[in-house]
């Protein structure tokens, strides 16, 4: 189309019928291709009811041949369209994202409202500008994040203010979308962090899947960029791109929520994106670009679909309404938090790449995609958890930062296991020192922490559910009262204090704290303070054996109470004290010298006759530290102490365990500290019950 002059054609008309106002508002759109064509699609639905007059566009690449009406001017950039006659009222930018700045200023200058696109600008000192100069000017500006026109958004405000999904225990956003090579090839800055020496910050996180951070911000109580605390970026990408396009955030707002969120755009498959708020009493999954809220509580489950509100309407609304800017439902204030996550993510360092070992391609030529291996159940984990991948431990991802060390146990001039402090993990899964990954020698990872079914579990350590109250397990607690799992806000923590001999001796002794939970007055207070050993050793080319030796001794005068869902009222619940993680095991066998099952060796006691109990199976089948193996736990009573029964479980997930209160609580005291020692033989293959036999016969004659 040739271009026209704006201003000859700048006069408001009245369609006849129409329910809008006679003075309609003149537009231009800034950008007609990629997502521009929606806009244009939109714009002529609106004017078509008479809502709006359509009056220019500019784009370098002008639009098809009978793509506009012949009273729609057509130019090159926004500079020319605004010098060619009156502003419009409103300017819609769908363009690069290093120009939503500058043209947004330009715009507002020139005094037209402004609707821009997501993300609304390439950095926080640009938003700054803007949103000075817009205020300045007494302009409106709208951010085309669509999801926050949805009406499930204020059902969902709703749902979570009658209680009925109880406590927010923290809100997730997870995105797993699949984008292939041509898609980095639609344009210049696809995929950069920054060009010609100009910042883009193109991302999974603040492009593609962007909806799901600033939905997600939103439902959290983050609006505004003093909503925000703080910013943790885990970044990287299996594209060759300079922007990341498997990530996670986590964001700490300043009401206290914790918002996570875990984005690809290489799964092997895309699902739709969902933002849920997770209850004390249930959760709600909004599924934001498809307005549907799923609720799940102890009632059941139910789905409510929701209509929207375009945000075009709703800034037109607004220019209508005195008392505006309060109206429109994505402004430009309103994303003062979305900025602070973008500024995170364009400062921190370049995103790391995820080894060719880890990534698997599929498709051809432009339409070739990568797929992380696992990177669905990695996504799942860490929304559940609140973790980074590094946290979790992906094999790709970097490792966590040199000042939280995590000594190696080593054996034959092997890494088998790596001690966690803990400090990183979640307080409703009662952060405490562990044990993760442990190995055989040969290599095969045979524990497991932070797993999707139950987060709070953590690889090989010592947890209790109820130490006078106080829940130093994890989770939900099981109450007498409720005679079920409930939320409390009870979870302790325990931290190391000291360590009184390095690993490099084959054992480490730790001083540590079991600390009641803090509150906003005083300072936690120490319940149980705990002697703890690790040693380690080879037994022969294929097995090593490690040992747990603790005493726990209580920090004030009184004696301390510990217990277990099973001494609080739950039948054959009585796990606590030492416990084992696995991770899925393929062909799984338990047993003991007298019995073999879940239900046969659950709950039985250790004996003369049967002193051990072994698992046995293909740990972590298909992935490269899977494999076979045993372990072979043996606990070493000395003779006045009880024997603790064996918390086995199979079907539901792969744990073993030692209960300390079974059916009845156990005391630590001053008089009679609480002392156990467990050894647990860790063996490449599938052992025999005579394998066990004589591998602990030869244990005992080397002790």
């Amino acid at each position: 189309m040739t271009q026209q002059s704006v201003a000859a054609d700048f006069g408001s008309r009245t369609a006849a019928g129409s329910a809008y106002p006679a003075a309609r508002p003149r537009i231009a759109l800034v950008g007609v291709h990629g997502f521009g064509e929606r806009h244009l699609a939109n714009l002529v639905r609106l004017e078509e009811a008479g809502a709006l007059e359509l009056v220019a566009v500019a784009d370098p690449t002008p639009p098809a041949p009978g793509r506009l009406a012949d009273t729609v001017a057509a130019f090159q950039d926004l500079e020319q369209l605004l010098g060619s006659g009156p502003a419009p009222d409103v300017v819609i930018l769908a363009t690069p994202i290093q120009t939503h700045a500058p043209l947004a200023l330009a715009a507002i200058a020139a005094g037209a409202d402004v609707y821009v696109e997501k993300p609304p600008m390439a950095s926080l000192a640009q938003f700054d500008a803007v949103l000075a100069a817009a205020q300045a000017a007494g302009r409106l500006v709208q951010v085309g994040f669509q999801s926050l026109g949805s009406h499930a958004l204020p059902a969902l405000d709703r749902l979570v203010a009658s209680g009925e999904i109880g406590e927010v225990r923290g809100v997730s956003a997870v995105g797993t979308w699949v984008r292939t090579k041509g898609y980095f090839k639609r344009s210049r800055w696809a995929g950069k962090r920054s060009l010609d020496g100009t910042d883009v910050v193109d991302g999974v996180a603040t492009n593609a899947l962007a909806h799901a951070v600033a939905t997600g911000l939103k439902i959290a109580g983050a609006e505004l960029a003093d909503d925000v605390l703080s910013v943790e970026t885990d970044l990287y990408r299996a594209h060759a791109t300079e922007s990341d396009d498997t990530s996670v955030l986590r964001v700490r707002t300043s009401g206290g929520t914790v918002l996570l969120c875990a984005l690809t755009l290489c799964a092997d498959e895309q699902t739709a994106p969902t933002v849920t708020v997770h209850g004390t009493l249930g959760r709600a999954d909004f599924f934001y670009t498809e307005d549907r809220l799923a609720v799940t509580t102890p009632d059941g489950e139910r789905t409510e679909t929701y209509g929207r509100t375009d945000l075009l309407e709703n800034l037109l609304a607004a220019r209508r309404s005195p008392g505006s800017a309060q109206q429109l439902l994505s402004p430009l204030a309103g994303n003062g938090a979305f900025m602070k996550v973008l500024e995170a993510i364009r400062t921190v360092e370049q995103p790391r790449a995820i080894g060719a070992a880890h990534v698997v391609w599929e498709g051809e030529g432009d339409d070739a995609h990568p797929v992380v291996r696992g990177i669905r159940q990695l996504v799942r984990r860490a929304a559940a958890a609140q973790a980074t991948f590094a946290e979790l431990g992906a094999p790709w991802a970097r490792e966590l930062p040199a000042d939280e060390p995590r000594p190696a146990f080593t054996v034959n001039g092997k890494a088998v296991a790596r001690l966690a402090d803990g400090s990183r993990i979640t307080p409703t899964s009662s952060p405490r020192p562990y044990l993760h990954p442990v190995s055989t020698l040969a290599g095969t990872v045979v524990t497991d922490h932070l797993p999707e079914d139950h987060v709070w579990h953590l690889g090989a350590g010592v947890a209790i559910q109820d130490v006078d109250g106080v829940n130093f397990w994890g989770g939900r607690t099981y109450t007498r009262d409720a005679g079920a799992y409930v939320w409390r806000k009870d979870h302790g923590r325990i931290v190391t204090l000291g360590v009184e001999s390095g690993v490099h001796r084959g054992s480490r002794t730790e001083t540590l704290s079991w600390l009641a939970p803090d509150n906003s007055t005083e300072p936690a207070v120490p319940l149980l303070s705990e002697r703890r050993t690790w040693s380690w050793a080879a037994v022969d080319s294929s097995t090593w054996q490690l040992t747990l030796d603790f005493t726990l001794t209580p920090s004030g005068p009184d004696p301390v109470a510990l217990g277990s869902p099973g001494s609080n009222g739950r039948p054959q619940g009585g796990y606590g004290g030492f416990f084992w993680r696995l991770p899925a095991v393929d062909g799984a066998r338990v047993w003991t010298a007298s019995a073999e099952g879940e239900d046969a060796v659950h709950g039985a006691v250790p004996s003369a006759a049967a002193p051990w109990l072994a698992w046995a199976g293909t740990f972590r089948k298909g992935e490269p530290d899977g494999g076979p193996a045993t372990l072979v736990f043996l606990p070493r009573p000395e003779p006045e102490q009880p024997r603790d029964p064996w918390f086995v479980r199979m079907s539901g997930y792969p744990g073993v365990g030692l209960s300390l209160a079974w059916e009845q609580p156990a005391t630590a005291s001053h008089a009679t500290p609480l002392h156990r020692t467990v050894t647990v033989l860790v063996a490449d293959g599938l052992l025999s019950t005579s394998d066990i036999e004589q591998l602990i016969t030869t244990l005992g004659e080397s002790t």
